[in-house]
């Protein structure tokens, strides 16, 4: 993964953050490294969104792309400052680490990169964007971030079935597994992350490290929910499920990126 280094950088469009995406899946696929799962799922919904601006399915497409750039960067430093060995968030320590932690699922790692992002990147990136009271003009277009991302976990659901057969299982082991391995909704998540994010853009500048500190640690704890529950019930159902779920990443990866070599069409635009 270190030759991948020199390609991560602060990217200035959606484009950029696509191509950096790119790089990623293609050196996991090469090292064989699960950070590729979560950076699979990004870049789906990376695309959605630039689809979303060009059809003018945002209020402000001007806006909405220094948001989806602004809230990707976060991602790619912090995962170019884990490859490096530098610090960083507590949230992405927790999942960074468990994409290299061979008794994490699949769906661990996608819940556990979502926690991270959503919980924690996504209300520091708006408010980034639109400080001050200008937050609320960003209450519809932010919300929409969020149901394409939940649209993107439906959509890959069957990818996610042919890698992990028995991932069905949870639902034998307790009806509400989905809920009791990751203990919020995507529904609960981006409420969350608007409340941190309106929190922020009304505090001072000085405020903002100590706040994103706690609020770094309150989500790292949702995350610990996730990588480590604390059911036997459901600590034996992960197992059985990690057991018949495909260790084979290359083709896993491929899965996951099943559109990725597709040409996506909008009013004659071509992706």
């Amino acid at each position: 993964m270190n030759s991948l280094l020199n390609h991560i950088g602060n990217a200035n469009t959606i484009d950029d953050v696509i191509e950096q995406l790119d790089e990623i899946i293609s050196m996991s696929n090469k090292t064989k490294s699960k950070l590729g799962y979560f950076a699979s799922l990004y870049r789906l919904v990376t695309i959605k969104v630039k689809v979303g601006i060009l059809n003018n399915q945002f209020e402000d497409g001007t806006r909405m792309e220094r948001l989806d750039v602004n809230f990707a960067n976060f991602y790619l430093k912090a995962l170019k400052n884990y490859l490096n060995g530098e610090p960083v968030s507590l949230s992405w320590q927790l999942a960074f680490r468990h994409a290299e932690n061979r008794q994490s699922i699949l769906l661990q790692h996608l819940l556990l990169g979502i926690n991270a992002h959503i919980n924690l990147d996504l209300g520091v990136a708006a408010a980034k964007v639109c400080q001050g009271t200008d937050i609320l003009s960003l209450y519809n277009d932010f919300m929409k971030i969020n149901s394409i991302l939940a649209s993107l976990v439906d959509e890959v659901r069957d990818d996610m079935d042919r890698i992990s057969p028995w991932i069905g299982f949870l639902d034998h082991v307790d009806p509400k597994a989905s809920k009791a391995i990751i203990n919020f909704s995507l529904e609960k998540s981006r409420n969350y992350a608007w409340d941190f994010a309106k929190k922020l853009a009304v505090a001072n500048d000085s405020e903002w490290e100590a706040l994103i500190k706690v609020h770094d640690n309150e989500v790292a704890s949702i995350g610990n929910m996730v990588a480590r529950p604390s059911s036997w019930m459901l600590k034996a159902g992960l197992w059985a499920i990690r057991f018949r779920e495909s260790k084979n990443i290359e083709r896993n990866l491929d899965l996951l990126n099943h559109t990725r070599f597709e040409t996506i069409s909008t009013d004659g635009i071509q992706l």
